[in-house]
């Protein structure tokens, strides 16, 4: 009769811990950064222009500056007369502050695949952080739509229903209680015959 015993102390580090020490040391080039800020941008706006409510409420703020931080990266934004947004001129002032509170990437994806928002520190106009959080609240990228533009509807809605049943499943996963694997992997060794 074998039986399996558990002679190492149990590894409890996050998965996502490589993660936070990568990013924590890891300095992109300035190229990249600026192009990926620019695409982050065009995106952003792409979103913003297929609902015109979100528009209306950011022109509202026209002019205004939102800094974004997130550990290392940083982004300021302007808010354009179109009710848009733009990368604002470097050193401008910001008039609204968002930080992620955390600079864990997992903590951020677990967040995000659970529906919420990850932790945010918020200081400056509270006119400015009532739109975003109105942003942030009812703005959602119609990705089946944008599917259909490239591949026709009956394809974008399949691959639509594929994402979305993998996205839940993945959120079911993360909602499992977190001992739940620490309790299985903490049973007595099993005799096999």
């Amino acid at each position: 009769m074998f039986m399996l015993q558990n002679r190492g102390r149990m590894n409890n580090t996050s998965p996502f811990s490589f993660l936070q020490s990568f990013a924590s040391r890891f300095q992109p080039p300035a190229w990249f950064v600026d192009e990926g800020q620019q695409k982050l941008v065009l995106f952003l706006n792409h979103v913003l222009m297929q609902e015109k409510e979100a528009q209306s409420r950011l022109l509202r703020k026209k002019g205004s500056v939102i800094h974004v931080r997130w550990g290392v990266f940083a982004l300021d934004l302007l808010v354009t007369p179109a009710g848009l947004l733009d990368r604002a001129a470097p050193g401008a002032t910001p008039d609204l502050l968002l930080a992620v509170a955390t600079e864990s990437p997992g903590v951020v994806l677990q967040s995000v695949l659970a529906g919420k928002a990850p932790p945010v520190k918020i200081e400056g106009d509270v006119q400015l952080a009532a739109e975003i959080g109105w942003l942030a609240d009812n703005l959602r990228w119609d990705v089946e739509e944008d599917l259909s533009r490239m591949m026709g509807d009956a394809p974008a809605h399949t691959l639509a229903s594929a994402a979305r049943q993998a996205l839940t499943g993945l959120r079911q996963f993360l909602a499992q209680s977190p001992g739940a694997a620490t309790t299985a992997m903490s049973e007595p060794p099993r005799a096999f015959p």
